[in-house]
């Protein structure tokens, strides 16, 4: 009889992920929210990989995404660890704080009243 030594399961310890903290998620969704009820945003997509944390926001479910808000905590001493991406892969706006990062996408619920 031959014993073969077994590898543990890997849990969460061995391999890390960049994830949303409840509190991020509640600003972001929070102006979720408000996009929703305007009319401009109809879906969203969150995605926790090793390097970042990404939550799409979409028009269209089938549709590429409008804005991506990304986490890269690599980057949190250099540019600022929050960034939002435009449709076409351009950086619109990079910081340490999610909250004035945000801003550039909370300008589009200000609307002209005639």
């Amino acid at each position: 009889m031959s014993f073969q030594s077994l590898t543990p399961f890997p849990g969460p310890q061995s391999t890390s992920q960049v994830a949303f903290h409840r509190t991020e998620l509640s600003i972001i969704l929070s102006l979720y929210g408000r996009m929703v009820a305007a009319g401009e945003w109809r879906d969203y997509g969150i995605s926790c990989l090793r390097d970042v944390a990404v939550f799409s926001v979409f028009r269209r479910t089938a549709e590429t995404p409008l804005y991506r808000i990304e986490k890269r905590p690599k980057l949190r001493l250099k540019q600022g660890e929050y960034a939002i991406i435009g449709p076409e892969g351009q950086v619109l706006k990079r910081g340490s704080d999610l909250r004035t990062v945000l801003r550039i996408l909370e300008r589009k619920l200000i609307r002209a009243v005639e």
